[in-house]
């Protein structure tokens, strides 16, 4: 009896031994499950930022018309809300690359089956495992690197976003964020790319060739390859139609359309002095990062019709100098161009240099070189204000000053070294005479020259001895078509502006800068000096460009050895400065004067901007100046319409002809 029962209980041991140990190997494995998930878990990243997703996005400067100029950024995105962006589109998308997406929960174990059987068919990579939930998952919150561990994290974030956000939510980030190829981040910034349009703007035709991108956005490129990115635009349409977002018909027509594209490009290398002193600026304000990242909108002053004319005028500048000088390529100077406007201050154009690429300082701006005689003016405006007039008689005779010793003296010369004698304050600047201009700075001292050069808006150091009659102190373009525009604006000088307003991202303006003048100068001097300087482009030293045609008042400058060439002109609506010279401060070659080198540059860019800004009738007269005419042989009163005889601008307040001769002048200033 007790034989029989023996093997039974023996029997049941090895049951329950089964048992146990299944028991306790499935525990373990749970329990390890549990622990690896746990595990994997505490180094997932949170999904509460998504609800609010911030992307960086780009930021955006506008010309003058509020057209984009130039995108910056870390990553070329826009972003969009899924309410702006055609129907057909997020259709397209989910088509290709997830087309159970509404109906899974972050994970597809089925698609992934599908994929893998269809690519093991196909022989090619033709569709993806990974739901659009888990490609937001890993752009977003993972590191790139292939990995078990990261899919396993991938598939845990896909399950927690789908439960956290909207399937349409989910949409709004994955085609903000997903990069398309050729720099561009979402898909408002590959429609711009690719198409040169807005994303609401897309046919079926584009939507599908996007939504085909995603699995390889270089080899799919339709600028790389034509033929592959058209494969990839049928699979797209085909699997549309598949799901009943389109009619085979419509797949058909769109696969046939034509598509226009755009090459993805930044703009024009002519705008880039000015792009950069806006982004310089914007940076040093507000930081990099939010004009990297932030989506800014920059709304700036610049005119590319103006651009394009001040770049070509610049161009065909200095090829001239090369045939005068026979020189080539290689040997260019460099030039600067800026144009502002009188009754503004808003600058519509800005060149730094002749290259770019070759040289990002920015000469317009930056350099401060010697102005030469297109300082005279601010001297002779300080002898207009202390009581001279424009029949002043100046003896332009030879000079010379004796320093502290006997081996230390100053013979200062005109630029042709002639002397023309008994001179009218007119001519002397006309004419652009040395010696006449010191003399008048002896007469009034350098303290109320540089005090007027002050209001004008000259920053940059000035010396205090008679050399600062001949412009030496260096001075840069911008600061000379500010205190230019002073004397086109009835003494009114203007602000510089080059940004309207900048907006953020929100819609949000964070400043906004308006035009603003200081009176710097009596707007009856203002007038006498721009009629005298009319009379500079008319007979003076500018008289190569009279042909302009319009009214138009200027200076010319050049400096010893004609290191510099500068020529500063305005019209009742624009004051443009122009310089060109070396950057090494070596000669520009025998006989390349302002009048020769620079003002026609000023030209060629004036009679282009005449289509933005026709001639006007000239320059107001303001109360208190009267117009008498003027012998500038003799510096009495002319008859007018007679030979050497101009009608010139006097104050009602001071006589006209002196009737004695102001007293030699004791000079307060010590030689160069």
């Amino acid at each position: 009896m007790h034989n029989k029962t023996q093997p039974t209980t023996r029997t049941w041991t090895h049951v329950q031994l089964t048992l146990f140990l299944l028991t306790i190997g499935l525990t373990l494995t749970i329990g390890l499950g549990a622990a690896l998930y746990l595990f994997i878990s505490l180094d997932i990243p949170a999904i509460g930022s998504l609800k609010h997703y911030q992307p960086a996005t780009t930021s955006i400067i506008y010309d003058s018309a509020q057209q984009p100029i130039t995108h910056v950024s870390k990553e070329n995105r826009t972003l969009v809300p899924l309410s702006a962006m055609p129907e057909l589109l997020p259709q397209a998308f989910v088509s290709a690359e997830d087309s159970r997406f509404y109906q899974h929960s972050g994970v597809d174990t089925w698609s992934i089956i599908r994929a893998l059987i269809h690519n093991i068919r196909s022989g090619e990579r033709g569709q993806g495992g990974s739901t659009i939930t888990q490609q937001v998952a890993r752009a977003l919150l993972l590191t790139p690197e292939k990995t078990y561990t990261r899919k396993i994290k991938e598939a845990i974030l896909a399950y927690r976003i789908d439960n956290a956000l909207s399937k349409e939510e989910i949409l709004h980030i994955y085609l903000n964020q997903i990069y398309l190829g050729s720099g561009a981040y979402g898909v408002e910034a590959a429609a711009q790319i690719y198409f040169d349009k807005r994303v609401q703007d897309l046919n079926l035709a584009e939507v599908a060739l996007l939504a085909g991108l995603p699995q390889a956005p270089s080899r799919y490129s339709p600028f790389r390859n034509f033929k592959l990115a058209k494969n990839r635009q049928l699979y797209v349409l085909n699997r549309m139609a598949e799901e009943g977002y389109i009619t085979p018909t419509a797949a058909k027509k769109a696969y046939e359309k034509t598509l226009l594209w755009n090459p993805a490009k930044e703009g024009p290398l002519e705008n880039n002095y000015f792009i950069e002193y806006v982004k310089a600026y914007v940076e040093s304000k507000y930081g990099s990062e939010a004009l990297l990242t932030g989506g800014l909108r920059i709304y700036t002053t610049l005119d590319q019709n103006l651009q394009k004319a001040a770049n070509m005028a610049i161009k065909r500048g200095t090829a001239k100098w090369a045939i005068r000088q026979s020189k080539n390529a290689d040997t260019l100077p460099q030039a600067a161009l800026i144009s502002m406007e009188v009754k503004t201050g808003y600058v519509r154009a800005m060149v730094g240099g002749t290259d770019f690429d070759k040289s990002q300082f920015n000469r317009a701006t930056q350099a401060r070189r010697q102005p030469g005689s297109a300082f005279k003016p601010f001297i002779y405006a300080a002898g207009l204000e202390n009581g001279m007039t424009p029949a002043t008689m100046i003896v332009d005779e030879p000079i010379h000053f004796r320093g502290a010793t006997a081996m230390q003296y100053w013979e200062p010369k005109n630029y042709n070294n002639k002397f023309e004698g008994p001179t009218t304050f007119r001519n002397a600047l006309v004419h652009s005479r040395n010696i006449p201009t010191i003399k008048i700075l002896q007469q009034i001292g350098a303290t109320k020259t540089i005090d007027l050069a002050r209001r004008l808006g000259i920053s940059s150091p000035l010396v205090k001895d008679l050399s600062l009659a001949l412009g030496t102190s260096g001075v840069s373009p911008l600061e000379l078509t500010r205190a230019y525009a002073a004397f086109a604006n009835s003494g009114r000088m203007p602000q510089a502006v080059f940004i309207e307003k900048i907006v953020d991202s929100h819609g949000k303006v964070l400043e906004e800068q308006h035009s603003s003048f200081s009176d710097a100068l009596d707007p009856r001097v203002a007038y006498q000096m721009t009629h005298i300087m009319e009379a500079v482009i008319s007979d003076g030293t500018a008289r190569g460009i009279s042909s302009f045609g319009a009214p138009a008042a200027g200076k010319t400058g050049t400096t010893d050895q004609n290191v510099d060439a500068w020529f500063v002109g305005y019209t009742p609506d624009l004051t443009t400065c122009v310089w060109i010279g070396h950057d090494q401060n070596i000669s520009l070659g025998r006989m390349e004067t302002g009048g020769l080198a620079a003002a026609p540059i000023w030209l060629d860019f004036m009679n282009q901007a005449k289509a933005t800004y026709p001639p006007t009738g000239g320059f107001p007269l303001p109360p208190g100046i009267v117009m008498l005419p003027l012998d500038n042989a003799t510096g009495k009163p002319g008859i007018a319409g007679g030979a050497g005889v101009s009608m010139e601008a006097f104050r009602e307040d001071i006589p006209a002809w002196p009737q004695e001769p102001p007293p030699p002048p004791a000079s307060e200033l010590p030689i160069p």
